[in-house]
């Protein structure tokens, strides 16, 4: 074959599987895997044209309506990822993948009895990396074994095949217990939804992370230091002891009491310079001063070196009188790797400097190891804050949840 024919050959092929903006032609959508585990049914009927937002068949059925929304990120978790096709499906109020054949996406059962169902589309990111699917709140299972659940895949050029991500589950649910949280891949980014209500509607955001602990991913973390949870991950909640402010004398959990809105848990181990320490906390109050309940600082002390209880609980609390705070939580735990506090879990490198991890929802929004506190600085922690305080932020939890 001549190399003319070659390329010929090659670009009908193209066009015959996939064409060239990664979507499938009618005959490969039509199709229906034998066996999902061995070849899902990601294009299973799956449209041309996509947009970044869609609602499913049970968005106008009975059932809590709900929005799940965010911003999908590269694996920096702060570039945008635009052109992303998202693909979900879920059951119904009575917790069952039903087949409806007057709907246009049904599935029906395959050969095996497998099926996604009608619940189920697509969504592509817009430029912003956005996404929104309007839908109704999943029913759990009838053998209760699992959490109500919305299951979601992703389609990106860097990898070859669809790769799933952790299901959106949702933090009211009862059968979401510490233990199923502890246990979640966090591929994507940790999939608890924390519900505000407006109106009628029930909304959740999850920001998700190309590749985060998706193995085989062809780009890796390149940081030389590492030290906390990825962005895009929850804070897993421990237990200080808090030395000054409003909780002293106690050992309450920072994201279980303030998680609601946005925190900040300021890091220091083995390696403390105070005076940087003591300009952050400086800035940090006012910061949080001038948001009041909507941001919560907690300053973190691990360091393992000759401690004792009281004498680390007199040191803080004279560096707290000294600089005269009014907002900051001044506590500490023996060291980053105690389990008694459960600060293990969040994975504190303590030789360095520092670690800054800033959440929302009790969901990481941005990480910074070894920060100084230039001005520079200052402006980038509040620049985060505004950029990451939507039309959603103040919203108060659904009345059922509270």
């Amino acid at each position: 074959m001549s190399r003319t024919s070659k390329i010929g050959f090659l670009i009908l092929m193209c066009l015959n599987l996939v064409s060239c903006n990664g979507q499938t032609t009618e005959k490969q959508t039509m199709a229906l895997s034998e066996d999902f585990d061995k070849s899902p049914p990601f294009y299973y009927k799956m449209p041309k044209d996509l947009l970044s937002k869609d609602s499913s068949p049970a968005f106008n059925a009975n059932g809590q309506k709900i929005l799940l929304t965010g911003t999908v990120y590269q694996l920096d978790g702060k570039t945008p990822a635009s052109g992303i096709i998202l693909y979900y499906y879920q059951t119904n109020a009575e917790g069952v993948y039903a087949t409806k054949e007057s709907e246009e996406r049904n599935m029906p059962k395959n050969k095996l009895g497998q099926t996604h169902g009608y619940i189920r589309g697509w969504i592509k990111t817009d430029v912003q990396g956005k996404y929104a699917l309007y839908t109704a709140m999943p029913g759990t299972y009838p053998s209760r074994d699992e959490p109500a659940h919305v299951h979601i895949s992703v389609k990106e050029d860097k990898m070859k095949a669809p790769y799933y991500l952790d299901d959106f589950v949702f933090d009211n649910d009862p059968i979401l217990s510490t233990r199923r949280r502890n246990r979640m891949e966090n591929r994507g980014g940790s999939g608890v939804i924390r519900f505000v209500e407006k109106e009628d509607l029930w909304i959740g955001e999850r920001n998700i992370i190309l590749g985060l602990n998706i193995p085989n991913y062809p780009i890796e973390n390149n940081s030389l230091e590492s030290s906390g949870k990825s962005i895009g991950e929850d804070i897993i909640s421990f237990t200080p002891f808090h030395a000054y402010g409003v909780d002293k004398g106690t050992k309450t959990c920072p994201i279980c009491k303030y998680g609601w809105y946005h925190g900040i848990l300021y890091f220091v181990g083995n390696k403390p310079n105070w005076e940087e320490v003591k300009e952050w906390l400086v800035f940090l109050d006012k910061v949080s001063q001038e948001r009041e309940k909507y941001l919560k600082v907690y300053f973190v002390y691990g360091n393992d070196l000759n401690y004792n209880n009281e004498r680390r609980m007199k040191e803080l609390e004279e560096l707290g009188t000294e600089l005269r705070l009014k907002k900051i939580a001044l506590t500490f735990v023996p060291s980053f790797d105690d389990k008694t506090s459960e600060v293990h879990l969040n994975k504190i490198d303590p030789n360095v400097e520092n670690t800054f991890l800033i959440y929302k929802r009790s969901n990481i929004i941005d990480k910074h190891i070894g920060l100084n506190p230039t001005p520079q600085n200052f402006d980038k922690i509040t620049n985060l804050l505004d950029r990451s305080t939507n039309q959603y932020f103040k919203l108060s939890r659904p009345k059922q949840n509270r």
